[in-house]
């Protein structure tokens, strides 16, 4: 285990403190930028020692393509690579490595889906049924390929709090409907969907569920064998790993069936100017050269969540997300939006009359970080009929005292006003 990781593996005990020294953004003292309270985790994550250890490995030692040379250094990145595609596997239970593709992206794993399984099944009439609380990256991929095949897309409503309305869920079933595709946890809300009896009653009427996992892959542990999706998507900046790493996993049954979604080197078999036959999985899906070191890295990242446990991250930010709920709801005129009765650590909430740029810039001052504005989900702003709020999002790293920062924070500039 590199020197980088201050604790031996895994924890006895949850310690946020030895947790924090774990990652060098909290050693800021030769920083220009000091003092930081990051509180934009649904945004990114922040990122780990070991990881950026791994990451900096592959470019200054290990730099090498891969499932094409075959020297050293190339067997070396190849086997990596695999590797992590074998450690996702593991982390979501999935039955074989075949089933895990790399992508750059969650939002690119979606565009492929809508691609390749979208176009190839759907027909004029049929439905695509989304959440009211879909992040904007599953609502206009759909679009796309509704107006390409004729298809239409019906929307599954949310009640005042936040939460998906099962009963009206039921009833826009049929067997019309063809693909659902619902977030797991709201980036926006911080609302934990139903997803576990939403995929049954989807596959009661022969629909494929499609989970965007891209907020839930680190704060929820996920069981693919369990919860029976078709299809998942997750994004690696989400859950401590780098940028430009997207997660696609699908059943190998249907993937076998889907056509790939672009055309290039490493997803053929052979090639003539006649007739291109594909490789196989989950190669068919991974044209051109992948995110190499960001997937090499990511296995790191994998591995730091495991030595911790989803059990004691769920515990922690459950934590966080009831002391933060309590002690903002103690600021006069503050309203939070989205109070489902499921919630990861994320809460959105207006502060009075003031408007949430304002906000974020004076909280900004103040040396905290989260997000203001729509949080790329405009049609979940209409459903509230606000143009945007303000948004503290947690990760297993934040502390109890970060939680009175930000409350001493928003006094202050609810004073100014």
């Amino acid at each position: 285990m590199e020197s980088s990781v201050l604790h031996k593996l895994p924890f006895k005990d949850f310690d946020v403190l030895k947790i924090r020294n774990d990652f060098p953004f909290f050693n800021r003292s030769n920083h220009l930028l000091k003092n930081i309270v990051y509180l934009d985790n649904a945004a990114t994550t922040l990122k780990p020692q070991i990881m950026l250890d791994e990451l900096l490995n592959y470019y200054k030692y290990e730099t090498a393509n891969i499932h094409r040379s075959n020297h050293q250094l190339a067997s070396i990145s190849t086997y990596k690579f695999e590797e992590t595609r074998t450690e996702v596997k593991y982390f979501l239970n999935a039955t074989s490595s075949n089933e895990i593709i790399f992508t750059k992206s969650a939002t690119e794993s979606i565009n492929l889906l809508a691609r390749s399984l979208g176009k190839n099944i759907l027909n004029p009439g049929d439905v695509i049924l989304l959440s009211h609380m879909e992040h904007h990256s599953n609502i206009v991929p759909w679009q796309l390929i509704a107006s390409e095949t004729n298809a239409q897309i019906k929307v599954i409503p949310i009640d005042d709090n936040g939460d998906i309305n099962l009963y009206e869920y039921k009833k826009l079933l049929d067997e019309k409907v063809k693909i659902v595709s619902v977030v797991h946890i709201s980036n926006t809300l911080g609302t934990i969907n139903p997803v576990a009896e939403m995929i049954k009653l989807a596959h009661d009427y022969g629909a494929y569920f499609i989970l965007d996992a891209a907020q839930s892959f680190l704060h929820e542990k996920i069981d693919v064998l369990l919860l029976d999706p078709d299809f998942l998507v997750g994004s690696a900046h989400k859950a401590l790993g780098p940028t430009g790493l997207g997660i696609l996993y699908g059943k190998e049954a249907i993937l076998e069936t889907m056509p790939p979604y672009m055309g290039g080197g490493e997803m053929i078999h052979h090639v003539s100017f006649e007739k291109t036959l594909y490789n196989d999985l989950p190669h068919k899906f991974e044209a051109g050269t992948p995110p190499i070191a960001q997937a090499i890295a990511f296995q790191k990242s994998l591995e730091y969540i495991k030595s911790i446990g989803q059990d004691k991250i769920n515990q922690h930010e459950a934590a966080l997300l009831t002391y933060a709920t309590n002690s903002l709801l103690q600021i006069p005129k503050l309203r939070i939006i989205g109070n489902a009765r499921k919630k990861s650590a994320i809460i959105s909430f207006l502060l009075g009359s003031i408007h949430p740029s304002d906000v974020g810039t004076l909280l900004d001052k103040q040396g905290i970080a989260l997000r203001v504005g729509t949080h790329c989900t405009e049609p979940l702003m209409k459903r509230f009929n606000i143009s945007g709020t303000i948004r503290a999002s947690f990760a297993f790293y934040n502390t109890f005292e970060e939680v009175d920062s930000l409350k001493h924070a928003l006094i202050k500039i609810q004073d100014f006003y």
